[in-house]
């Protein structure tokens, strides 16, 4: 049914370096090249008359491709509107609710959260005097349970917001964001998911998934070009929301107010539904499927390599998979000199963090991936501890 062969034999399908072993699609994604030519059409249609694309043109297209991806997400297009990145998702809703703080609210999140995010939330809390919170969470971790336990014993009646993350970015776990929702909802607390990289991986219901706010990539998994993300938010939040940059469509809606902010290139968003047709002729669970063992077998190969036992369980890995590096002292220094030693002399893209005074090497399988690449790093990697 689908004929297009995954690993090396589909690498053709991208503008990826041949010479580079590419294992590191989470970071930025990859676009293949026939949704490139969409997006190209799109930007060629805008240059042609910009004027009458803006005025006639753009929100009619914004929503129908809107709507496209949210009933893919389980949702409705009223509901989902297009930003630049989760980041960007993320910063919308936090000085939106900004108004509604106040000293001594406590905005929660776990100590997997991506950099960006918890920078966010410190200068909301910072801004309104509220207490930003942060539960730990081990890594090597045993089951999820740990995670919706520590959370449990965190919340307070002082927790007035709540982020958590679906698929963790420095760690790859996927998260019980169906509890954790739960949880924060039984106790009248606001809950925001960032779910940067769940679309295209985790088959998503947002409308029955209870949480306030939801915003994921569409550039990371679901092969939208670079800058195209999403926001969607419960009804009974919509009026209460606005983007980043205020512009002129301020007062008029939720999605009016989004979806101008002012000049910028909206291709990526309009070729988002192009994306979603390539993953559908690859096979959305074909994709899913083959990424998880690409990823489970990474995990298995590479703590072998280390001498550990794989550092979560396989419920919790979906497409990415980190494991600790046996490195004194671990730095940044050290986590870059890493990575510039595996590009540098074997031309390998993976990255390398550091995660609670701990080296993560953490891979990110993609179709154009294939076991022997994971093998070859893992070659690598034992050659490379060898020599320290």
């Amino acid at each position: 049914m689908h004929s297009i062969e995954f690993g090396r034999h589909c690498r053709g399908l991208w503008l990826l370096d041949p010479d580079v072993v590419f294992l590191n699609n989470g970071s930025f994604g990859a676009t293949p090249i026939e949704v490139l030519e969409v997006q190209h059409q799109w930007q060629y249609r805008f240059e042609r008359e910009p004027i009458e694309f803006v005025g006639r043109h753009l929100h009619r297209e914004l929503r129908n491709a809107a709507a496209t991806m949210a009933a893919f997400l389980g949702a409705r297009g009223e509901d989902l509107v297009f930003v630049e990145n989760a980041t960007t998702g993320v910063n919308a809703v936090l000085r939106s609710i900004a108004p509604l703080l106040k000293p001594g609210d406590e905005l929660l999140t776990t100590s997997h959260v991506y950099n960006a995010v918890r920078q966010a939330m410190r200068y909301i809390a910072a801004l309104t005097g509220a207490r930003y919170v942060e539960v730990p969470l081990p890594f090597p971790i045993e089951s999820a349970t740990v995670v919706v336990e520590s959370v449990r014993e965190a919340l307070s009646d002082r927790t007035r917001f709540a982020l958590f993350d679906h698929i963790t970015s420095p760690t790859g776990l996927v998260f019980p964001v169906e509890q954790l929702v739960a949880l924060c909802k039984e106790r009248g607390i606001w809950v925001m998911v960032d779910g940067a990289h769940a679309p295209g991986v985790l088959p998503l219901q947002l409308d029955q998934l209870g949480a306030d706010w939801y915003t994921g990539n569409f550039h990371k998994w679901l092969f939208a070009p670079k800058g195209c993300a999403f926001l969607w938010t419960a009804p009974p939040w919509q009026s209460l929301m606005h983007p980043v940059v205020i512009s002129h469509g301020y007062g008029s809606g939720y999605t009016a107010e989004f979806d101008f902010t002012g000049t910028k290139d909206w291709s990526a968003y309009l070729s988002a539904p192009a994306g979603l047709a390539f993953l559908e002729k690859l096979g959305a669970d074909r994709v899913r499927n083959y990424n998880r063992e690409l990823a489970l077998g990474a995990q298995r190969v590479l703590s072998e390599t280390i001498g550990i036992v794989p550092p979560a369980p396989a419920d919790m890995i979906a497409c990415l998979a980190a494991v600790p590096l046996p490195v004194d002292p671990a730095d940044e220094a050290a986590a870059q000199q890493l990575h510039d030693w595996l590009f540098n002399r074997h031309r390998i893209e993976v990255p390398i963090f550091l995660h609670n005074g701990k080296l993560l090497l953490r891979t990110a399988s993609q179709v154009y991936n294939e076991a022997d690449q994971y093998h070859h790093l893992a070659r690598v990697l034992a050659q490379w501890i060898a020599d320290d």
